[in-house]
């Protein structure tokens, strides 16, 4: 004997999915502002140190993140936007723009990579140091600063994907518009009978001419 299998409630299904894309929404928050200012904080810290040999003696070196490359930072700053604009907009924009959020996140992490072995920087230092254009340095060491880079790349890429799966959920900044997108009525000012006292007062309240001269 077979058991059929009830279809899902509407309303159940509803219910479903609003707990999705309020869950979502709070993850995709937290991940996209985390990540932006892991990313941005990690920029501003030491990447890379040597020595260079300037008038035969060891000069110390250092670079910063933004010192490697500016990449990180300006991508940071991008995916903040995006992460905003994902409320500013409906549909089609919407995904673009959760799509810009992710590639920003993307870009992170392969510009942090990158920058974790990258002694460009230094080199120009010790030119600049010496006086030598061919200069360059002696012993380079990389901290993790680029890798804790990386990871806020990695926070803004989920934030990203949470918004291209689930961006149909949240809500948009607007209070213009109701959810079908049709502009909310403005409510009527109720008609002043000039035979009823409490009615010329509350017309007065409001800053009306119960006389409608």
């Amino acid at each position: 004997m077979g058991y059929v299998t009830a279809a899902p409630h509407p309303r159940s299904q509803a219910a479903g999915s609003a707990r999705a894309g309020r869950r979502s929404l709070a993850v995709a928050l937290l991940c996209g502002a985390l990540g932006a200012a892991v990313a941005l904080l990690a920029t501003r810290q030491r990447w890379a140190e040597g020595t260079a040999t300037v008038a035969g003696g060891a000069f110390p070196l250092t670079a910063k993140g933004s010192d490697v490359t500016g990449v990180p930072a300006a991508l940071a700053v991008v995916g903040l936007a995006a992460l905003v604009a994902v409320f500013a907009v409906r549909r089609a924009g919407r995904l673009v723009v959760a799509a810009l959020l992710a590639l920003s996140g993307a870009g992170i992490v392969v510009a942090a990579l990158l920058g974790a072995s990258d002694g460009s920087a230094l080199d120009e230092q010790a030119a600049q140091a010496s006086g030598d254009t061919s200069a360059s340095v002696d012993s380079i060491s990389h901290t993790a600063w680029p890798y804790v880079a990386a990871v806020g790349g990695v926070l803004l890429l989920l934030a990203g994907l949470l918004a291209l799966r689930y961006g149909r959920l949240w809500p948009a900044m607007s209070g213009r518009y109701e959810r079908g997108g049709t502009p909310q009525p403005r409510r009527k000012t109720p008609a002043v009978d000039p035979d009823r006292p409490e009615d010329l007062w509350k017309a007065l309240d409001r800053g009306e001419d119960p006389t409608g001269a």
